[in-house]
């Protein structure tokens, strides 16, 4: 198996280890909605994360990657979502503490992308068109309301910890593909969407 793919597969492992010890029905319910949103996210069903159900009247998103951007309601986060592109991301060495409030985790967040699109995040690239895989540390701080709908991502990234590498189109894993191994992963799920 292509070892991006592997690591698609694996991505959600921490959350399953943390609802397995995890009893409060509330911190639950948020680890389930964010396990499901990672994989809607990453099947391209976006429309589904902004359902009434999902997330909040009207959720507010900030992220530092490179330079600091605010998303601010449903409209903007679905553009945001559409505007990824190409790009085929996922979480490593993740570490999670859930609370009432939501939850908060640092991981080190991958992405498969086209030089054009890191360029968008201020990664020095040689090529537009070369794919290459960047991966940093990440601190993510994700709200949710007392319907356990989330209200929120706030994502924060460490520059000093970025890494990029240009990646062989033979190696590659296609937004495509990735994108069934999520709609997999979501029918899998306890509750599958």
């Amino acid at each position: 198996m292509n070892p991006y793919e592997e690591a698609l597969y694996h991505s959600m492992d921490e959350v399953a280890a943390q609802l397995k010890v995890t009893e409060n029905p509330r911190h639950r319910a948020i680890l389930e909605l964010y396990r499901k949103h990672v994989h809607l996210e990453g099947s391209g069903q976006f429309d589904k994360i902004v359902a009434p159900e999902m997330m909040g009247d009207h959720p507010h998103y900030r992220i530092y990657w490179g330079q600091t951007f605010e998303v601010d309601g449903k409209d903007e986060i679905l553009n945001f979502y559409n505007s990824i592109g190409e790009a085929v991301l996922w979480n490593t060495d993740e570490k999670i503490a859930v609370a009432d409030w939501g939850f908060a985790a640092e991981l080190t967040l991958h992405q498969l992308a086209p030089g054009r699109e890191l360029k968008m995040l201020l990664v020095d690239v040689d090529s537009d068109d070369d794919y290459y895989h960047l991966q940093s540390r990440q601190a993510f701080f994700w709200p949710y309301d007392d319907q356990q709908r989330l209200v929120g991502e706030y994502i924060y990234e460490d520059p000093n910890t970025r890494t990029v590498e240009k990646v062989a189109k033979s190696e590659l894993i296609s937004s495509q593909r990735a994108a069934e191994i999520h709609r997999e992963l979501l029918g899998r799920l306890p509750s599958a969407a």
